[in-house]
């Protein structure tokens, strides 16, 4: 058995993988990069070791730096967990030449199945269906749109090397293929060092059905059953859960059968996921399912797979790679019961999901489900790494149980001053469609607004927030024996007030004065704000207006600033342009993504102070429009 393990990683995947390593009685050993210094996952394991600065290709990405981190804390194996080096076939190799276990399939495996357009040639002939579309060599603009003409509109433009959704744009109307390919392809050379793209048709109504298979190194290939994982934005998933609904058991059969074939084609060894593309317009049905790519990893979700079939992946992984044959046969691996994972992100849904960096001065996660949670209260969100900062995973014996929970999870969660999609997670799992089983990739999209827009605080809130504002003053109001509290609201002659006057974006709102307590949960802040948690949500109010306190000038300013630190890719306007409401101005990578900053307001560019490829840091002036005249 393995006796030592480098996690090749951070964050939550780190964490998960060294408890399961813990159980087992396998010393662990972190690598950091300097933005990690002081992260949970390094304080957790057995030893850590600095790998690089902040920046994820001279650190988590640098192949000699990991390798060198392991000879020096001398382990016996690495386990590259998900993203970074995971599907790096080159590193696959280096640690097998360095006399050290790779957790994970072999090199040929991942390089058979990296590339989509290879991938979908070889599943073709291992009689796995694959979507029809463009896998060709010739890259060009002019052959990639004619292309698309012959397959017809929509079309899903997809990086070759990609994962993720990264490198990924549908395309509606052949007018908008250009755009839209030179922003895939610029996404792809930036995630992947790789902007080769394929072609499929677009579905009409999407599911993304995936399957979890597991192969050792005698030979043996199983399934642990299908996941659903058609919940999703900008084709990055949400919400995953376990069975698929609407899956009949001769569907399931026939999808999972396919995925074995698949994953013996590529003498799989380890835990991959083979990944579908459903046509739900009649239901699920066996003919109209079809291979999309294998991810030759572990996956994200992959604990609702664990909550329905009771196995430990990491576990199976670990014994896989000392050589030990599968734990369990196919006949032995049951499903029971239904699991759901919401993916809690450090992002702000009311302005476009743009990410959210910056330090947790409050950060508390519900009890009753399962976490796995990469940072802590008093950490730190960094903008150099993936916004994803948790998982709440829910595990009930109906489907109806099992999304009760995890939306009562996520409306528990409190995170300030990020911000997160706690909120939006919790209105995507009550929405009745949802709850019908419902779904497909366009379920988020059909509903952004009402899902995105935080609904306005109740009068619960409110009265939190007011109770807040009185604790803030001396002497203590919220000291039941203070006799100033009894005089809460008093004025000589007339009625006592019953309301506090707070200011929330800019505009007054009066706050009822409760008189029974606090019914929802209330932070005084350490700028000075008010925050009130309900519903996922995190509600700030001031006790002042802006105005007094010296703010800056309405949103509506025209200032179009950087909501993070990043890179320009594209600038689409220029100094004396006419703009309209909702047009791109400026197009910023930051935390692996690219992030589209309209135009708030019909106006004219007045000034533009960025280029493309500069790198601008948060809240820098790039464009300032007037209004239109």
């Amino acid at each position: 058995m393995i006796r030592s393990l480098l996690v090749a990683n951070r964050g939550e995947i780190a964490r998960r993988i060294f408890r399961t390593a813990r159980r087992m009685g396998v010393s662990t050993i972190a690598i950091y990069s300097d933005a990690d210094a002081q992260a949970p996952h390094v304080r957790e394991a057995d030893r850590a070791v600095r790998v690089g600065p902040a920046a994820a290709a001279e650190s988590y990405l640098n192949m000699e730096a990991v390798l060198a981190a392991a000879r020096e804390a001398g382990a016996e194996a690495i386990h590259p967990g998900y993203g970074f080096l995971s599907e790096n076939a080159a590193f696959a190799e280096a640690v097998t030449a360095a006399g050290l276990v790779w957790v994970g399939p072999p090199p040929a495996a991942i390089r058979a199945m990296g590339l989509k357009d290879a991938a979908k040639a070889l599943m073709a002939e291992a009689g796995v269906p694959v979507t029809p579309g463009y896998l060709g060599e010739d890259q060009s603009a002019a052959r990639l749109a004619a292309e698309a003409e012959r397959i017809g509109f929509p079309v899903l433009i997809k990086a070759v090397a990609g994962g993720g959704g990264k490198g990924m744009r549908k395309v509606d109307r052949a007018a908008d293929f250009a755009e839209a390919l030179g922003a895939a392809q610029r996404e792809a050379k930036a995630a992947f060092g790789d902007d080769r793209v394929l072609l499929e048709t677009y579905v009409t109504r999407p599911r993304h059905i995936e399957v979890q298979v597991f192969g050792d190194s005698h030979g043996q290939v199983v399934h642990l059953f299908e996941r659903d994982c058609s919940l999703q934005r900008r084709h990055q998933k949400v919400i995953e859960e376990a069975p698929a609904p609407g899956m009949t058991e001769a569907v399931r059969q026939a999808v999972c059968a396919a995925a074995v074939r698949a994953a013996q084609a590529v003498d799989y060894v380890g835990a991959g996921t083979v990944e579908f593309i459903a046509d739900a317009s009649e239901g699920l049905r066996a003919d109209r399912i079809w291979f999309m790519e294998m991810n030759t990893r572990l996956q994200v979700e992959h604990p609702v797979t664990e909550a329905v079939t009771g196995q430990d992946l990491v576990e199976w992984q670990l014994r896989v790679a000392a050589g030990e044959p599968l734990p369990l046969t196919q006949d032995e691996i049951t499903l029971s019961g239904w699991a759901m994972e919401a993916r809690l992100y450090a992002e702000n849904p009311a302005t476009g999901f743009l990410p959210s960096t910056g330090e947790l001065e409050h950060f508390v996660l519900p009890g009753g489900v399962r976490i796995d949670s990469g940072v802590e209260a008093g950490g730190v969100v960094s903008p150099h790494y993936d916004p994803m900062i948790a998982k709440l995973i829910a595990r009930g014996e109906s489907r109806e149980a099992a999304a009760a929970a995890l939306a009562a999870a996520c409306a528990e969660v409190e995170v300030w001053p990020v911000r997160t999609n706690a909120g939006f997670l919790a209105r995507c799992l009550a929405e009745p469609d949802f709850l019908a089983g419902e779904v497909d990739t366009s379920f988020i999209g059909e509903r952004l607004e009402a899902l995105a827009t935080p609904p306005a605080p109740s009068q619960t809130a409110l009265a939190a927030a007011a109770l807040g504002r009185l604790a803030g003053e001396e002497p203590s109001p919220s000291d039941p024996n203070s006799p100033w509290r009894a005089l809460t609201g008093f004025r000589l002659n007339a009625a006592p007030a019953q309301t506090v006057r707070l200011y929330r974006d800019g505009e007054a709102v009066e706050a009822p004065i409760p008189q029974d307590g606090l019914g929802a949960d209330v932070l005084l802040a350490q700028d000075g704000r008010i925050v009130v948690f309900e519903a996922g949500e995190a509600y700030a109010f001031e006790a002042v207006a802006p105005q007094a306190l010296g703010g800056e000038g309405a949103s509506g300013d025209g200032a179009i600033t950087s909501p993070m630190p990043g890179k320009v890719v594209a600038v689409s306007v220029e100094a004396g342009q006419s703009v309209s409401r909702g047009q791109t101005l400026v197009t910023l990578e930051a935390m692996k993504m690219e992030h589209a900053l309209a135009a708030p307001f019909d106006g004219v560019v007045e000034t533009l102070s960025v280029a493309a490829g500069d790198q601008v840091s948060e809240g820098l002036v790039m464009v300032r429009l007037a209004p239109a005249a």
